[in-house]
């Protein structure tokens, strides 16, 4: 075995300054490409390169580039992928065998190898993990079926995009006319919800866009947050593609996600990289899609969290599709109710173009937003000083009157914060140091360990008893249910009993909901809450407003065009006037510009390290002599902690600092800590935990 000499950063580091070795011509004694050079399933970072090994005859059909394999390495046997096949190497002796080819399918292809190696790169990251979220696990016998089973013929498109009437009140109908000239178009489009006029719903529009690239022959992808919206989305796909099909039957709509086992999700692989179906709708996986001749991708919602990957190498699906748009040349549409600012910042760029209604139209398919000020709220009394004031009552009365009633809260449970009984400090798990919580029955516990206090005493004044402070959703709905007698309380929610609720009827109720678990009410919700504004936007973290805003939005699309939407709680100014104007570009276009002047990602691009001092510290350094921006280390919060101020690490070992770059250096930033990894790795010292544009820095 040798190592490859054909790949790695430009950037000079231990691993890169070794002589690169003569090549030589292998005897492939029958064998065209004898030599397959192998990536290693391995997520060590100095493993993260090639290794020649030798084709026996009896294998050289099966070894194919982009299938799977066993090697021998260090000793044992070890999976991996032929990344290439050649027919000369760098190594001077003989080189040793592939064991054996797992299985003949080549489930890497060419476009999927590319964009794996640009996703490695942007995130400073190892291939092997990226090769982790873009192939599912192999499933023989789920394989071994679809091989076996016959293909159906792909209907075929022709002519042009009709010219239905939707796409034009956002200006978007040259993005039809582009896909189907087999253009690569890139707009970032803020929806509406298709409730009055000529507003049609985003996944009507969504379809013309599809088959407008189906016309050219090309695939399309749609990445959404939750597998629960995937299906309604490929169902909603299914039902508009199947009517206009000239001829040849329906376009086969195929969902990637991980719901419903290993099976089917290697199923729906397979079905995609076979060529048997050219439309995906997904999760945040799924952006790695082997479509074919991909003209379309999609990404909705791209501010949620939950498109974003929690392991290494930490991509969010929409940087994934902003790469693969570039390397396959797709049209990319970043879409949603709301913008993101990183979506903002590809329109300032002039990388995407922007799609947005006026302000008449707006006005015409939206429900009126309120946030009623301290003076409204005065007003009132007394009870304008409520968490729910009476002027929220009269509006949630009037509405029951016809229909339901959505209260979206932003945390779950019961009580979310306990708190000593006698100063109110905010009250700590012994344990852990975790904060506790209390349940319904009023039992409290730890919401990092689980386990309940035995003993507890404040470390201020010593107080032994404890309070509650804040309502989480179950509290809430029961608080409603006591204000108004009678009328049925749903509350739906991950967390609650009867778990998230898709959807409800007309029939007058209340439904309080945490923020991503709103039903879609039947006609839409006669009235909308939104209480703990502040709680939910004034965090002390990266994008607080701009999450607020977001989760505010998709709630208020909820409500009847008639309805009132109510925003409560003393919210962040600037987040509830964008939500009253329903202003999200401007709204974003401010927060991108504080992040300029600040040095905060998209703006920059921003490496946050975590691990020991000692470590961490001489990446500082590095950084600093290759003339980027240090900004630490600091005490890193314990793992798993959502409290990021408190506490800090056992002993305080653990650190977390900042190296950042302006965003024409950011490939070299992510080239140099590729390289710092490799050497850490290679010399076996402790390793950093590196995540690139993170949405929380400290």
């Amino acid at each position: 075995m040798s190592r490859a000499s054909r790949e790695g950063p430009s950037v000079q580091g231990t691993l890169l300054a070794l002589p690169a070795p003569s090549e030589h011509v292998v005897d492939g004694r029958g064998v065209d490409s004898p030599v397959a050079r192998v990536l290693l399933d391995s997520p060590l970072p100095h493993l993260d390169r090639l290794f020649d090994y030798r084709v026996p005859p009896d294998l050289d059909t099966a070894a194919a580039v982009g299938t799977r394999v066993t090697v021998r390495f260090g000793g044992q046997e070890t999976r991996g992928w032929i990344w290439e096949r050649g027919g000369t190497t760098t190594h001077p002796g003989r080189l040793v065998p592939v064991r054996r080819v797992v299985s003949d399918l080549p489930v890497l292809t060419g476009p999927t190898m590319a964009l794996i190696q640009a996703v490695a790169e942007r995130t400073a990251g190892v291939r092997a993990d990226v090769i982790r979220l873009a192939v599912p696990a192999r499933h023989t016998a789920t394989e071994l079926s679809e091989r076996d089973r016959a293909a159906a013929p792909l209907p075929r498109w022709d002519g042009v995009p009709s010219a239905k009437a939707g796409w034009d009140v956002y200006s978007g109908d040259e993005l039809l006319t582009s896909l189907a000239d087999r253009g690569a178009p890139r707009a970032v489009w803020t929806a509406l919800p298709g409730r009055a006029g000529r507003v049609r719903g985003w996944t009507s529009l969504l379809a013309d866009a599809a088959r407008a690239a189906l016309i050219s022959g090309r695939g399309v992808l749609v990445v959404v947050p939750t597998a629960a919206r995937a299906e309604h989305v490929a169902a909603a796909l299914a039902e508009e593609l199947g009517g206009a099909v000239s001829g040849r039957g329906s376009e086969p709509v195929v969902v990637l996600t991980a719901e419903g086992g290993p099976a089917r999700r290697y199923r729906a692989f397979l079905r995609v990289l076979l060529g048997r179906a050219r439309v995906v709708v997904g999760t945040r996986a799924a952006a790695f899609a082997p479509v074919s001749d991909l003209g379309l991708a999609v990404v909705w919602d791209d501010g949620d969290d939950r498109l974003g990957e929690r392991r290494a190498p930490y991509a969010h699906a929409r940087t994934v599709l902003a790469l693969r748009s570039g390397l396959e040349e797709a049209g990319l549409l970043v879409a949603g109710y709301s913008r993101s600012v990183e979506a903002q910042a590809y329109v300032e760029r002039g990388w995407a173009a922007e799609l947005v209604a006026s302000w008449t139209v707006r006005r015409a398919a939206l429900a009126r937003v309120q946030a009623p000020s301290a003076f409204q709220l005065e007003a009132e009394g007394p009870s304008g000083m409520a968490r729910i004031p009476s002027l929220a009552h009269r509006a949630v009365r009037g509405a029951l009157a016809h229909g339901p009633v959505l209260v979206q809260v932003p945390r779950a449970g019961y009580a979310p914060f306990a708190v000593c009984g006698c100063c109110g400090r905010t009250a700590r798990c012994p344990h852990c140091g975790g904060p506790l919580a209390v349940e319904r029955a009023g039992r409290f516990f730890c919401r990092w360990c689980a386990r309940r206090p035995a003993g507890w005493r404040c470390p201020a004044c010593g107080h032994r008893e404890l309070g509650m402070r804040g309502s989480g959703s179950t509290r809430t709905g029961e608080e409603l249910g006591r204000a108004f007698p009678g009328t049925p309380v749903v509350v739906s929610g991950a967390r609650e009993s009867h778990g998230v609720i898709q959807t409800v009827d007309a029939s007058p109720r209340l439904v309080v909901a945490t923020a991503g678990a709103e039903p879609v009410a039947d006609g839409g919700y006669r009235a909308v809450l939104l209480l703990d504004g502040g709680a939910l936007s004034s965090r002390p973290e990266l994008g607080a407003g701009a999450e607020a805003l977001r989760r505010w939005t998709n709630a208020a699309v909820l409500a009847r065009t008639d309805a009132q939407v109510i925003l409560l709680g003393s919210p962040d100014p600037m987040a509830a006037q964008a939500l009253v104007r329903w202003d999200h570009a401007d709204y974003a276009h401010r927060d991108l510009l504080e992040r300029t002047d600040l040095h905060l990602p998209p703006a920059w691009r921003t490496a946050r390290l975590d691990g020991p001092r000692e470590a961490v510290e001489a990446l500082l350094s590095q950084g600093e002599e290759a003339g980027f921006e240090t900004l630490g280390p600091v005490a890193a919060p314990v793992s798993g902690s959502d409290e990021h101020s408190f506490p800090l690490a056992p002993g305080g070992q653990d650190v977390r600092a900042l190296i950042r770059a302006p965003v024409e250096r950011g490939r070299e930033l992510a080239a140099a800590l590729r390289v710092r990894q490799r050497e850490r790795s290679a010399r076996r010292e402790e390793p950093v935990r590196i995540e690139l544009d993170p949405t929380v820095l400290w």
